[in-house]
């Protein structure tokens, strides 16, 4: 199983630890993996990480599609893969309607839609074959509608052909694990216990059958928090806040896929609360309404001996090739050598 560093979205002012992604990339973690929301971008930490490693792969987590045209974000990988000699990942994700329209001032329109495009004229670009072309729903190459000059035409990249660029996707709903597996080279699911990865399996199996492909030619990389310490419960704690926000307050009521998800996780109850109590403005209430066994089937929590035997599960989960990587949320370089120690 591979191991990767999440390197998070930042807060008011962007700091990258990068001493600890050298660590990391000592120890042997294949890659780290930048993020944005609203605030800062993932690409530009993405450029400065590959300036100043030699190894490690360094991947988004995600892009937002919504926010770059295809072609913007092709010329982006096939620039950092070239210059970092391969060493980038592209992860797309589609968003969600409250940023992708309040913050992009763009419509969300149909999120499956987007990613098949999107990603075919990524690999048009990618691949240089032909100038590349597209007429879609979200995407026009070039452009015909009626605003338009009329004088557009097909182009070729520049840049020579780079068809070895991976692309991710960020999905967890059943449509969105089906066409990352059908389109795509791995997923990010948010979180997922090591037991119950079929939740995601049987979506994505259709998938690869559709495109001919296998899990040998595809990638589950969950999110994984590790927190080490004597108390649990206090380890427990931040992942609690986090998933509080995302089970109950990433999205609205109706359409929150995260909570969605949770319930498919077997939390129904739990994920009904918690998000009853976010949305009622009562956080800290939420946060201590996220089950215990949730935290403790997704995320490494407590002391070392502690962690280690829940890698087992991990572990087997790897070696029956469900899981191909772990990207860790780890703050402690102690936590990143334990389980580096275990994994690789």
């Amino acid at each position: 199983m591979k191991l990767g560093l999440l390197n998070g979205i930042g807060g008011k002012v962007l700091s990258i630890d990068i001493d600890r992604i050298k660590a990391a990339e000592s120890m042997g973690y294949d890659s780290v993996w930048t993020a944005e929301a609203y605030g800062a971008d993932a690409v530009t930490p993405a450029a400065w990480i590959l300036s100043q490693t030699d190894k490690i792969n360094v991947g988004t987590a995600i892009m937002q599609m919504p926010g770059r045209t295809p072609a913007c974000t092709a010329m982006t990988a096939m620039t950092l893969s070239q210059l970092s000699g391969g060493r980038f990942i592209l992860g797309l994700g589609a968003s969600g309607p409250q940023v992708v329209e309040g913050w992009h001032g763009v419509a969300y329109g149909r999120p499956m839609t987007r990613t098949r495009e999107y990603i075919d004229i990524l690999r048009k670009i990618f691949s240089r074959e032909e100038p590349a072309e597209h007429q879609g729903f979200h995407y026009s190459m070039p452009y015909e509608g009626d605003d338009g000059t009329g004088l557009g035409k097909p182009l070729k990249s520049i840049l020579q052909a780079d068809n070895d660029i991976k692309i991710y996707t960020a999905s967890i709903t059943p449509t969105g694990l089906e066409t990352s597996a059908e389109v795509a080279d791995g997923v990010f699911p948010i979180w997922v216990p090591p037991e119950k990865v079929d939740v995601l399996g049987q979506h994505i199996h259709k998938g690869l059958e559709k495109s001919g492909k296998t899990m040998l030619d595809y990638d589950i990389a969950p999110f994984v928090t590790v927190v080490m310490g004597d108390d649990v419960e206090h380890c427990r704690m931040p992942i609690k806040g986090n998933m509080a926000l995302y089970i109950g307050g990433m999205g609205a009521r109706d359409k929150n896929f995260y909570n969605d998800y949770a319930k498919a996780l077997g939390f129904e109850e739990a994920a009904v609360k918690i998000q009853d109590l976010f949305l009622a403005g009562k956080k800290d209430e939420a946060m201590a309404a996220v089950p215990d066994e949730l935290v403790d089937a997704c995320h490494l929590v407590g002391p070392a001996e502690r962690i280690k035997e829940r890698l087992q599960a991990w572990k087997q989960a790897g070696a029956e090739g469900k899981i191909g990587s772990m990207l860790l949320g780890a703050g402690q370089i102690e936590a990143l050598e334990l389980v580096a120690g275990e994994m690789l």
